[in-house]
């Protein structure tokens, strides 16, 4: 197969999962013999390409206000014209153009499109191309890609989102093939109106990790002492308001036990000093970026208290092949990751005592703690196996070529007098 990968970003550019899971995507793919190419935004103006990995990657400089994945946030208006300009960026069309004239792609595979905008499926339409789209947010619904807002996830598209978003529901129809990474992200745009004339499929993120060998079974063993030692919970992603950091805080201050909490990874400049400033418990360590396999030997229980609907939740999966079970919030995809009480305890942000319960919970429960952590990672044994996502969407691309040469051999078929 012949395949074109467009997207937001690439690597050396990565701005979360998505970016990571389409690498992942596009050289497991080519190892395996496809011919594979990517044409993704860029902070430079025109059109040049590189190679990442042996992959043949084009950048195209994104017509618009400003780069927005840049490393200084733009005030409220250029925001909102960039935005507005991101309803229908026509201008980035020529550059989809310009790319399938040069790779003469058999499918195109669109992940996230924040800066391209649905225009390019009306330029990949116009090539006569079957168009697969892999869902990773709600980019689709709204603007801020997370439907959530004020500290509360919307439970219906706000009047703002309904004009940025006008007609994208309607232009979805030209997608042959829909992925959702969790069946949450799949049904919460299937069931407003999107991609009606699309198969839908579902295939989760894999984030493979081979433990070292030393490290192979990681048997957390019921001590008594284990209820005087501290007990080690850890946060890592995203330190914003949506990815419930303040909820975790405030929870973990009102504990009525021994415990750490230590806090790992980067945000905004002000919500940065925000948190920093609700911290007063001496037992709070904000440690900055850490790599997993570093950051996961240092702590009992991770807790992933999204507020909004996560649509999936790597970073959960990831603790998980670590050994080390999660309290998560029942939110978007999460609940397809974390089972309770098989690798975790799921709490609810409409209920914000839960998660101290929860946390209280293991602390009072060391069998139960020893029994998650052993069975964490068998748990997400699936989500481990790059080959089985690779199998996945290699079949899902192969039955939409094929669909795409049957309807087209159809609908040039003589009709019968």
């Amino acid at each position: 197969m012949k395949i074109l990968f467009i997207s937001s970003l690439y690597s050396p550019h990565i701005g979360g999962g998505a970016e990571i899971v389409l690498q992942r995507t596009v050289e497991g793919l080519q190892q395996r013999g496809c011919q594979v190419s990517v044409l993704v935004t860029g902070p430079d103006a025109g059109l040049s390409t590189e190679t990442v990995n042996d992959v043949t990657v084009h950048r195209a400089g994104l017509r618009n206000f400003y780069w927005h994945f840049g490393a200084q946030r733009p005030g409220r208006l250029a925001r909102l014209g960039w935005h507005l300009r991101d309803r229908y960026n026509g201008a980035m069309r020529r550059y989809v153009k310009q790319v399938i004239a040069i790779e003469q792609p058999q499918l195109v595979v669109c992940h996230n499109l924040s800066g391209w905008s649905v225009s390019v499926w009306d330029e990949i339409t116009a090539a006569q191309l079957p168009i697969v789209q892999v869902l990773h947010d709600m980019y689709l619904m709204c603007p801020s890609s997370n439907m959530f807002k004020r500290g509360q996830c919307c439970q219906q598209q706000c009047s703002s989102c309904q004009a940025f978003r006008k007609g994208h529901d309607a232009r979805s129809a030209q997608v042959s093939t829909v992925v959702g990474v969790s069946q949450f992200i799949l049904d919460k745009l299937q069931t407003r109106g999107y991609f009606n004339a699309a198969k839908g499929y579902v295939v989760h993120n894999a984030s493979p990790y081979a433990p070292a060998r030393n490290s192979l079974s990681r048997q957390r063993q019921i001590d008594p002492a284990m209820k005087r030692a501290p007990l080690r919970f850890g946060y890592m992603g995203t330190l914003s308001e949506q990815k419930g950091v303040r909820w975790l805080i405030e929870q973990f201050q009102r504990l009525p036990f021994d415990a750490t909490l230590q806090i790992a990874g980067r945000g905004q400049p002000c919500d940065e000093a925000a948190f920093k400033a609700l911290a007063t418990s001496p037992k709070i360590n904000f440690v900055g970026y850490q790599k997993p396999e570093a950051f996961y030997k240092q702590i009992d229980v991770a807790v992933v208290p999204s507020m909004w609907n996560e649509p999936f939740g790597m970073v959960a999966v990831e603790a998980c092949a670590h050994s080390v079970p999660v309290i998560a919030s029942r939110m978007g995809g999460l609940p397809e990751i974390i089972q309770d009480p098989l690798n975790g305890l799921l709490c609810s942000p409409s209920d914000p005592d839960s998660l101290g319960h929860a946390m209280l919970r293991l602390h009072q429960q060391p069998e139960l703690l020893a029994r998650l952590s052993n069975q964490a990672r068998v748990s997400v044994a699936s989500l481990l196996d790059l080959e089985l996502m690779l199998d996945s969407y290699e079949s899902i691309f192969a039955q939409t070529l094929l669909d795409n040469i049957v309807h087209r051999d159809l609908t040039v078929l003589p009709h019968p007098v």
